[in-house]
């Protein structure tokens, strides 16, 4: 009885190519980001230099387009936000410095399900820490906010840059021609300063309540 010949088949490089683009399931992520530079402005970039652990802050950026021609997708990574551990056998050696609470961008109405995995806010982007608001205009201005809850003390540098696009086609330059980036340096206290209501006003002040001798 004669044995089954195995057959090895050998695709061809057309064939390969038809394989290739069937797996893509579309263009490119970058075909349509133009490879262009765009001038913009960091107008204000605002966090509280001295926070304390459990207590909410918030971190504020505005980007204003300079130039004369509109920004495909302005877009912030944050890098800062967390810290490499050390510790032995994490699953994941990335840990909080600060909890995100809302990121940037509109936030969905009804919340989505992966709300509870995922911060609120539309500015999310597949990339890690980064944030895009969409198209911006020559002369316009766009507000990144992100609320945020420290939860490890200790003084860090938050480094943060600006882009033009997401695929690294469109480039953000200042005026000078320098990177659109820069830093904010934060202390955070291991404890929260002691706070009081006014009996009299009933408001929230500083220190501890007083008493009567």
């Amino acid at each position: 009885m004669r044995g089954r010949r195995s057959v090895l088949y050998i695709p061809t490089a057309a064939a390969l190519a038809l394989l290739v683009a069937g797996c893509g399931g579309g263009a490119r992520q970058d075909a349509h980001e133009p490879s262009a530079s765009y001038q913009l402005e960091i107008t204000h970039a605002g966090f509280s230099g001295k926070q304390a652990i459990a207590r909410q802050s918030q971190f504020e950026l505005q980007v204003r387009n300079t130039g004369s021609q509109t920004v495909p997708n302005v877009a912030v990574t944050v890098d800062s936000f967390n810290y490499t551990s050390n510790f032995a056998e994490l699953a994941a050696d990335k840990r909080p410095i600060w909890v995100i609470e809302q990121g940037p961008g509109a936030i969905a109405k009804p919340p989505v399900e992966s709300q509870e995995v995922s911060p609120p806010g539309g500015g999310q982007t597949a990339y890690v820490n980064t944030w895009a608001l969409g198209a911006l205009a020559a002369g316009k201005t766009q507000t990144f906010r992100w609320k945020v809850v420290p939860v490890k003390s200790g003084t860090y540098t938050v480094t943060y840059s600006v882009a033009a696009g997401l695929a690294g086609k469109s480039k953000a330059k200042l005026a000078s021609g320098a990177p659109a980036q820069g830093h904010v340096t934060v202390a955070i206290a291991s404890a929260p300063p002691l706070t009081h209501v006014d009996p009299k006003t009933g408001k929230v002040v500083s220190g501890a309540f007083p008493t009567t001798p």
